[in-house]
């Protein structure tokens, strides 16, 4: 298990990750050209920077694929690009904390007032819209009605009513269990709203949060605050009931949670899909958790507010072998597939890549 704040990604082959991510470093001004013409705000030497991150031999995979995607698909380079964690609840009341695992978002500004969505998680479904503020959404592919209807909130609150050129990418599938959306939202509200705040100046992200929960009212507002607030080695705190303004920093408030400090392990026990598409996931996860207990986990919860494929797993690092031993026994002996162990690493809030 790596420090606090480290980027860490699955291990190679788990059929958990979209693309493997390593360290973020820092940014350069390498023009890019011109921009198109075709309602696209500049992207030359008068753009902000980010746009040769896809050509950036010493940055993240992830941020660098983001990237490079975003200019393949609509053909001009980020002025933007984001990443936000994914995060999961403690089994605590109001306590949440940030996977090193990262969802990035590239967007760039349009003029025309369209919008242009693409994700290589659905490289089929790419879609080219108008950027309505009011009535029904137009007809988007599945995946891109929730970015979608980011957007339009974004729109009304000011960020991007020209339009926006945006490509979303995770670090882990579904499989994983981990909460995806939460982490989007959280990556492309930043991303849009970075491009229109002053240089050097940090979008708002208390007033960001406020409009995730007003735009997306089905989603779990607690992930997203933890995506845009936390702290390396730290749980965050949130009070219960509906959000409320946060006016004053000292509002959110954090525990230490870290469990490299005190010689324990947090992982994420994932179950892998069933070949035959038959296997009851509650209970083979409770079956799961309980082969770990037995070989000496000290707890375990659910990372979502929903039932999922995947549970956490507190447990002394000198027992990693013996739970991993017992667990894949059990599920060996019953024929099934031997559930992944990741590694988690309590990771910081979003920040910008470029």
């Amino acid at each position: 298990m790596t420090g606090p704040g480290a980027r860490t990604g699955p291990a190679p082959d788990t059929g958990l990750a979209d693309s493997t991510t390593g360290a973020a470093t820092t940014t350069d001004t390498t023009t890019t050209g011109p921009a198109s013409g075709r309602g696209e705000a500049p992207t030359g030497p008068q753009a902000p920077i980010g746009g040769d991150l896809a050509r950036r031999a010493t940055a993240d995979p992830l941020f660098r694929l983001v990237a490079y995607a975003l200019e393949a698909a609509h053909g001009r380079p980020p002025a933007a690009v984001w990443s936000a964690p994914y995060t999961f609840h403690l089994g605590s009341p109001g306590l949440v904390a940030a996977a090193g695992w990262p969802v990035a978002a590239a967007a760039a500004p349009r003029t025309d007032g369209l919008v242009r969505l693409s994700s290589l998680a659905h490289p089929a479904d790419g879609c080219d819209l108008p950027l309505i503020l009011s009535g029904p959404q137009p007809a988007t592919p599945a995946w891109a009605a929730r970015p979608y209807a980011l957007l339009r909130a974004l729109a009304r609150a000011g960020y991007g009513r020209g339009g926006t050129d945006l490509h979303v990418q995770g670090s882990l599938t579904a499989a994983a269990g981990l909460a995806t959306e939460e982490a989007a939202a959280c990556a492309v509200a930043l991303a849009v709203a970075d491009v229109h705040t002053p240089p050097g100046e940090d979008p708002d992200r208390a007033g960001l949060a406020r409009l995730l929960a007003r735009a997306l009212p089905d989603g779990d507002d607690a992930l997203r605050r933890g995506a845009l607030f936390a702290r390396p080695g730290r749980a965050l705190l949130l009070g219960h009931g509906p959000p409320r303004p946060e006016p004053r920093r000292r509002r959110r408030r954090y525990v230490a949670f870290d469990p490299a400090a005190s010689g324990s392990r947090l992982v994420l026990l994932a179950l892998r899909p069933d070949p035959d598409g038959a296997q009851d996931r509650t209970a083979e996860l409770a079956r799961a958790v309980a082969c770990a207990r037995r070989a000496g986990a000290l707890s375990a919860w659910q990372p979502g507010q929903r039932p999922g494929r995947s549970v956490l797993v507190l447990l002394p690092g000198a027992r990693l072998t013996e739970v991993r031993a017992a667990v894949a026994e059990d599920f060996r002996d019953r024929a099934l597939p031997v559930p992944r162990f990741l590694n988690v690493t309590v990771a910081g809030a979003a920040r910008r890549e470029a």
